[in-house]
């Protein structure tokens, strides 16, 4: 049986993960509430194989424990973060569960650990930048005007009016509320990194969309949404299959 520690500042969250990993025959070995009584469990414990640790806690960022303790266990981080921060997890193979959290997820990602047994846990990863892009995410500096040549002049468009950013034949363009189309260097990568993502979603490899342009939501084949622009009808705009939870989570 595996020994799994709770941390999580919310009392209310923590007893309701405790219940959900009895369900699945589970007992948590400790609920802890705060980055203090986290640092003391660890210094006089056995460390635990796995730890569900909440990134904001009462008394800081969770992160401040590892600076206290040298963790030597297995981390599924819970939280209700952003897609954008969420790609610091992807990139450093954390395994992460996006609050609320769903039972059958809980279940799917413990079972991914013990898959992963008895591999030793190696905690190298770049915690500082998951912390750069977790710490004061709404102060987070993103661009709100895109610069265009058109002939042998330079156009300024705000955020305001771009509808969606779109790649096509290997390259990326603005639509604005104007219908116009511009071309820029950016890739959408890129753009993932300088947009405001309570604005901006990507929906699929071609399309990031702005929430204020979605005219419509419509059901579509296998899973899918298609969604309909105030400005833009070129080309078919369609939410892919493994985004679709991710874009109705953005939408709420």
């Amino acid at each position: 049986m595996i020994k799994i520690i709770i941390i999580e500042d919310e009392k209310p969250s923590a007893r309701r993960l405790g219940r959900m990993l009895k369900e699945i025959n589970i007992e948590a070995q400790a609920i802890l509430h705060s980055v203090a009584e986290s640092v003391k469990w660890f210094e006089n414990n056995k460390h635990p194989d796995l730890i569900l640790l909440d990134i904001q806690l009462s008394d800081g960022l969770s992160f401040e424990i590892f600076e206290e303790v040298e963790v030597m266990s297995a981390i599924i981080f819970t939280t209700a973060y952003d897609e954008y921060a969420l790609k610091a997890f992807k990139l450093n193979s954390i395994d992460y569960l996006l609050k609320p959290i769903d039972d059958d997820e809980l279940e799917n990602a413990i079972n991914k650990f013990k898959a992963n047994q008895p591999k030793p846990h190696n905690l190298q990863v770049d915690l500082e930048q998951i912390k750069k892009l977790l710490i004061n995410p709404l102060d987070r500096n993103f661009k709100d005007r895109f610069t265009v040549k058109i002939g042998q002049h330079l156009k300024m468009i705000n955020i305001s009016e771009i509808d969606c950013f779109y790649s096509e034949n290997k390259a990326t363009y603005i639509n604005t509320n104007e219908k116009r189309n511009y071309l820029i260097d950016n890739t959408l990568e890129q753009l993932e990194e300088q947009l405001d993502p309570a604005k901006f979603f990507r929906i699929n490899r071609k399309f990031i969309i702005n929430i204020e342009a979605i005219k419509d939501i419509i059901s579509y084949t296998n899973s899918r949404l298609q969604i309909k622009l105030n400005h833009f009808s070129e080309l078919d705009i369609i939410v892919s299959r493994e985004k679709v939870k991710d874009f109705k989570n953005w939408l709420d």
